[in-house]
Formats: C-alpha cells, sequence, structure tokens
C-alpha cells in the first residue's frame, strides 16, 4: 500500500505523468485486508484527515513527506465514496477542501477523437480554463494539449505557483492534459508547467486561455467569457438577412484602440473598451462609417506589434478592459448599427517563451524546419497548417470571436505570406510542395476550412482578405474553386493611385495610367478599396503629406479629391483613422491623434467630405448597392492625360439615373470643358470637393449644367463645365428630375 520511494519521489519533483494513479482514493489490499487507500498532496497542511461526506466519519493521514504528502489506508471499505479533506494549518486554523484526484475526466473520448481528427470547431469550450460544476462541486476544469510533454503539472497564486500540487493526467493517446480543481473560481491566475523529454521545464501560459495579466509576467487569468447579456437582437437578425447580399454599402474605419483618443487627464491613459464604445459610437456614426476594424485585440506583450503578434489569441487584450467588457463594446456598437470586424492574424506568432512557441519542448504549433517555420521578415514563426490540432486551433478561433463576442467579421491579415512558400524568401530557403510548385497547400486548405465554417455558422459574417498577389480567386466561394472570402482588398487600386497623387501636378500627365490601370481587374475579385494603417507608417508620409504639392491647403485640395474619387470607384470602403481629418503626422502608436487640427479649414474640411461622402455612397444605389456590377461603371473619358482628367460613369441596368463623375488634378482652371454625357437634360452637381464648405475656394458649376447637342465622348449630346483645380465633381442625371 505505501508508495514507494521511487514512487513518492516521482510525485514530490513532478516527475509523476500518471497523477491520478496514485492520488486520491483506490482500492487496494494491505497486509491481507481489502480496503480503499487515499492519497493527498497538499501545501501547507500540518495535519490532513479523511471525511466521508455521508457519514461524517474521519480518518486521519499519515504524513509521508514534509511537503505534505499524505495517506491513510481505510480498511473494510470497498466501494468509493465521496470524500473531502479536512486540513490543519500550521497555525491551527482547519477547513475542509474537495480533492482534484476524486473526480473524473471533463472531457470525453468524442471530444479529444475530433480534435485529433482536426474537426472539433468548438474546441474552445472543451480546452483551456472553464468554469464547471462536477458532482454538483464547483470549480475550473484546466486541459491543455502537449502531446511530447513528460509531466504537465497547473500552477497558480492558489499553489504558490509550486508544480508539486497539481500534477494533471494525460487523457489516453489524445495528447491533452487535464485537471479539474475544486473551489477555484473567476480570477486566478494559472500557468501550466511543462517537463519536456530532456528533463527541461517549459512555464506556459494557456493557448486558449481568455484572460490574462499585463506583462511582464504574462499569467493567464481564469474568466468566464460569456458575462455579457447581449441586446443586440436586431442587428443579428439584419445581419443574417444579409446573407448572400454581398453587394451592400460598406465603409469601415479602420481603429487602433490604443491611440484613437486618449483620456488627457491623468498621463494620458488608454480609454477603457466602455468608454470607448460610448466616444466611437458617437463619432462612428456621425461619420456615416457602416462598420469599425480593429486592429488586433488579442493579447500581445509588446505594443509595438499594433496587435499582430499575438499570444493570447482567445483573449481581448487586457489593456482596455475585462471580456465582459469587450462584449459591451461590440455591443454598443451593434445597437448603434455599426458592425464590428477584427483584424485575425493566423499567419504567424512570436517567438516569446511563454506562449506557443517550442510549447511542449517540440515544435508543436510551428514547423520544425525554419525554412516552413521561420517567418523571414517579421522574425516570427509559421504555424504548422497541415498539423490537425493546430488547424483546430486556428479554425475555433475564427469561430469563437464571432461565437462570444458577435463579431461581424474577420479582416486576415498577411494572406500572401500563408499562400506562399518562397514568400519573402531567397532561393533555396523555402521547401516546394509535393507536386514542386509554390504554393503553400496546406494554409490554402486551411483557409478554405476556416471561410467555410465561419458562413456554415455565422450567415453574413463577413471575412476579408489582405492578399497583396494575383492569387485567383481569393473572393471566389470554395465551391467555385476560390479561396472563399468574401473580399479581398485591392492593393493594387491603393499602390496606383498613391503613386499619381505623390507626383507633382506637372508630371502627372506622365502617369495618367495609374488612375486608369486598376479598372482592368476590378471585377477579378471583389474588392475593398483601402488606405489602410500600412500607407502612413515607417516614413512613408501622412495621406495630407503624400499629396504631391507644396502647401497645406494644396495638399488639402488633393486629398478631397482622391477621397471623392474613392468614394465614387466601385468597391467597400475603408479608411484609417486620422486619414478622415488630413492627420500631418504619421500615425505613432504612442499617442492619441491629433484631433486638434480638426479647428483649422483645411482639415476639418476634408473630414466634413468624408462624412458627406459616406453618406452618398450609402443613400444612392449606384454606388454601395452597385460595386459588384461590371455594368455599373462606363468610363466617359479616361484619354486626356495632359489635362489630367479623368471622368465616368456610375450606372445600374434600369438607366433611369446616372452619376457622371470628373477628376480633375492640376492647379489650374479649366472653363468650358465638355464632356460627353447618355442623356438629354439637366445634371445637377451634388458634390464639389472645391466647395468653400470643404475649405475649397467655391468655383464649381451654379448647380449643375444642361446638356447641349454637341456630341462628345460617343454621346450625342454633353455638358460644358468648370473644372477648379485639384477637384472632383460629380453630377447626377435622373429620369423625370426636373
Amino acid at each position: 500500500m505505501i508508495l514507494s520511494p521511487r514512487e513518492t519521489a516521482a510525485l514530490l519533483e513532478c516527475l509523476d505523468s500518471s497523477p491520478h494513479s496514485r492520488l486520491g482514493m483506490h482500492a487496494c489490499t494491505h497486509r491481507g485486508q481489502r480496503g480503499l487507500v487515499v492519497r493527498a498532496l497538499v501545501r501547507n497542511a500540518a495535519g490532513c484527515a479523511v471525511v466521508d461526506v455521508g457519514r461524517t466519519e474521519a480518518w486521519t493521514m499519515t504524513r509521508l513527506a514534509p511537503a505534505g504528502l499524505f495517506e491513510v489506508f481505510i480498511p473494510r471499505r470497498t466501494e468509493h465514496f465521496r470524500y473531502q479533506l479536512r486540513l490543519r494549518t500550521p497555525n491551527g486554523e482547519t477547513h475542509q477542501i474537495h480533492d482534484p484526484y476524486s473526480f473524473l475526466p471533463t472531457l470525453g473520448d468524442q471530444d479529444l477523437y475530433l480534435f485529433n481528427e482536426g474537426n472539433e470547431h468548438r474546441i474552445y469550450d472543451k480546452l483551456g480554463a472553464h468554469l464547471r460544476t462536477v458532482d454538483g462541486v464547483a470549480g475550473v476544469g484546466f486541459a491543455v494539449w502537449a502531446p511530447n510533454a513528460s509531466r504537465v503539472s497547473l500552477v497558480g497564486n492558489f499553489n504558490g505557483w509550486d508544480a508539486r500540487y497539481h500534477p494533471m493526467r494525460t487523457l489516453g493517446a489524445s495528447g491533452v492534459w487535464e485537471l479539474f480543481v475544486p473551489g477555484l473560481a473567476e480570477g486566478e491566475l494559472y500557468k501550466f508547467s511543462i517537463r519536456d523529454q530532456h528533463g527541461q521545464v517549459h512555464l506556459k501560459t494557456d493557448p486558449y486561455g481568455t484572460y490574462f495579466e499585463a506583462p511582464p509576467n504574462n499569467a493567464s487569468i481564469v474568466c468566464n467569457p460569456r458575462r455579457h447579456r447581449w441586446q443586440d437582437e436586431a442587428w443579428m437578425e439584419r445581419r443574417r438577412r444579409q446573407e448572400g447580399n454581398p453587394d451592400r454599402p460598406i465603409s469601415i474605419y479602420e481603429v487602433h484602440l490604443g491611440s484613437w483618443r486618449r483620456q488627457e487627464a491623468g498621463g494620458a491613459r488608454f480609454l477603457n473598451y466602455r468608454e470607448l464604445a460610448e466616444q466611437l459610437g458617437d463619432y462612428v456614426a456621425e461619420m456615416g462609417f457602416t462598420h469599425v476594424e480593429i486592429m488586433p485585440p488579442a493579447e500581445h506583450p509588446f505594443e509595438g506589434s499594433w496587435g499582430y503578434q499575438v499570444t493570447g489569441f482567445y483573449a481581448p487584450t487586457h489593456r482596455f478592459g475585462r471580456p465582459e467588457d469587450f462584449a459591451w463594446f461590440v455591443d454598443h456598437l451593434h445597437q448603434r448599427g455599426i458592425g464590428v470586424i477584427l483584424d485575425w492574424v493566423p499567419a504567424h506568432f512570436p517567438r516569446d517563451s511563454f506562449a506557443l512557441a517550442q510549447f511542449d519542448g517540440t515544435h508543436l504549433y510551428e514547423h520544425a524546419d525554419p525554412r516552413k517555420g521561420a517567418h523571414m521578415d517579421w522574425g516570427t514563426l509559421i504555424f504548422n497548417y497541415g498539423r490537425n490540432e493546430v488547424r483546430c486551433f486556428l479554425a475555433a478561433n475564427a469561430l469563437a470571436w464571432l461565437d462570444r463576442y458577435h463579431i461581424d467579421g474577420l479582416r486576415v491579415d498577411a494572406v500572401a505570406s500563408m499562400l506562399y512558400l518562397d514568400y519573402s524568401r531567397k532561393e533555396g530557403e523555402w521547401i516546394p510542395n509535393r507536386f514542386g510548385g509554390r504554393e503553400n497547400l496546406e494554409a490554402i486548405d486551411f483557409i478554405k476550412h476556416t471561410n467555410e465554417l465561419v458562413h456554415r455558422y455565422y450567415p453574413g459574417a463577413l471575412m476579408i482578405a489582405e492578399e497583396s498577389t494575383s492569387f485567383p480567386g481569393v473572393s471566389r466561394p470554395v465551391g467555385e474553386g476560390g479561396l472563399g472570402f468574401d473580399y479581398k482588398w485591392n492593393m493594387g487600386w491603393m499602390h496606383d493611385t498613391l503613386r499619381y497623387f505623390s507626383k507633382e501636378p506637372v508630371h502627372r500627365k506622365w502617369h495618367h495610367n495609374d488612375l486608369t490601370f486598376g479598372m482592368l481587374y476590378q471585377y477579378a475579385e471583389n474588392f475593398v478599396t483601402v488606405f489602410s494603417h500600412d500607407e502612413v507608417v515607417h516614413g512613408k508620409a501622412s495621406m495630407l503629406y503624400k499629396m504631391g504639392v507644396w502647401h497645406i491647403p494644396e495638399k488639402a485640395a488633393n486629398l478631397r479629391a482622391l477621397y471623392a474619387h474613392m468614394w465614387m470607384w466601385p468597391g467597400k470602403k475603408l479608411l484609417f483613422m486620422g486619414g478622415e481629418f488630413a492627420q500631418t503626422h504619421e500615425w505613432n502608436c504612442n499617442r492619441a491623434l491629433d484631433w486638434h487640427l480638426c479647428r483649422y479649414p483645411d482639415h476639418e474640411g476634408v473630414r466634413l467630405l468624408v462624412r458627406d461622402l459616406n453618406r452618398l455612397y450609402a443613400d444612392n444605389l449606384l454606388l454601395g448597392g452597385n460595386d459588384r456590377n461590371p455594368e455599373g461603371f462606363r468610363w466617359i473619358a479616361c484619354y486626356d492625360h495632359e489635362a489630367s482628367v479623368i471622368a465616368y460613369l456610375r450606372q445600374n441596368g434600369s438607366q433611369r439615373e446616372f452619376l457622371a463623375v470628373v477628376g480633375h488634378f492640376t492647379p489650374v482652371v479649366r472653363e468650358h470643358y465638355r464632356i460627353g454625357v447618355p442623356r438629354t437634360g439637366h445634371w445637377r452637381e451634388i458634390l464639389n470637393t472645391n466647395s468653400e464648405y470643404y475649405g475649397g475656394s467655391g468655383l464649381g458649376n451654379d448647380g449643375g449644367r444642361e446638356t447641349a447637342p454637341i456630341p462628345a465622348d460617343g454621346h450625342d449630346q454633353s455638358i460644358e463645365v468648370t473644372l477648379p483645380p485639384y477637384s472632383t465633381l460629380v453630377f447626377q442625371w435622373r429620369d423625370g428630375a426636373a
């Protein structure tokens, strides 16, 4: 009955891989007599006894080791019974606890089988730390995947971070280690102490953790992420009805929560989730954006990564509050009619020793071969997408954000780096796929799988790819041979257009094709037209200072003309914060935006224009409801490079309304400029970026122009317009309009 010295040493030196076979209650025969033996390993106990909860009998236990290993043999009792441990502390206090080693596993074989197969879509409800009630006893169930570990222990503030006191058990061949700890509740800090096959110990945070403490300790915190009582039923129902109707107005305001605004009192502290919800909700509603896109809110230790080096994939960052506060943030925006899209980062993860890297002493989540497992640009590690459990971890992570926090979509970061094995690698630094090609077939399968799951479980949710190459079918359904995204960022249009506007006006005529080339591929994908945070960092200058002119008023005029062209061009819209009011400095994640600039006409004028562009885009079906229709766009004139003028139509099949857009990007006034139009009558000027209201001179077309029977640009009639410097004008014709 008595543990052998070897077994005792294994327990006390954290070497026992199956502690439940020695700790807890077990049937045994001692000196020829049948009975039960109970062993307990408890911390800071001067004495310990076993108490039969049903009969109130008690048996004093014998101390086997000073560290708190106790044992007692109970003769003539052959049936297991419910018991507690009565502990006496060194100062004489007595209290009773349930023994963690008296409970059956909290996970079933089917859960583990599906996980190992890669098909447990709700694995986040199984692995990690979960408040559970087992046999009427409240506590926390812990489970972690570490298949190559020789021993795993749970450590935390509840056991003095001593790995001896809560060793975990393995569940068959699943590689999952599990332990139910009765009496624990929310707020407990914990990590996993993992001994690898070489005897090295790795102290790791929970990959499925839902809340974390601040660096440098980074401990996981037991937390129920479902505390919030949602009140967004109307929004969610509206989202479900929009499934299958992607051609609707989507105008996205990209936000970094830590630097959008800060509370100046008290050292410019972060706004918390609830403060952000109210202030951001008011601002976004005023500006007319339909969605906000949050730069990665998942937990990350380094501020300077902007959230793109994630260590807690399932946890909203602690910086702005608790998970229920983040849920409140989303709920509040939904009730304001604003969708929430998150940046999601499945392409890589950092090398921080407390997180996923070499999790159980082996390359568990990442590829072992650096030619597949190391990201050359960012110094990070690449997920092993071919491993079932890793694919399960990531796909379930996407689902968890939509499930727990009602997120409306995910913008998937760095998709191009996932698609290609030779991404940012020189010859000889990568391994071809099984067909000898450069495509990462495992990552491609993972992307398709995740997109299908999201659309299956959450109708109306959006999957958006940041993908910068010409990989075919990014936004085509998987069933039609595509990757299954709803939309793709239009990086080509962005680069071409910014290159054009960065030129001095005298040189723009030589770069006219930068304005027109994008239409050749515009309808190859479902595009989001973007000016994101990536364009206003690392010496690239702010949007205002990208403009290839010298003085602020001219820069503002160019930026207004650019934004109007962007909003009139087909595709959904995305603009990074600060760009809407012509921020002068590059974005700095360590300080708030320069909101004081809105006191000045040049900056406030840009903001007012963006607000009006959003309203026009949302209210006019030729724009927001016609982004994906190739017949919804027609060039009027794309040839006039000498004048740096482009003109095009937005239209639909009814032919009962047209918008004529004219962009002019030189500093001169062009009077009597004639453009052909498809209908006779009055063409009302509904937008002029040179309006005094937006900070311009006010020169325009007196509210509109009548057609004359003068052929131009392939039409039988035309209008003669005045083109102010650096301006975009929009004229509307409606059937029956006076």
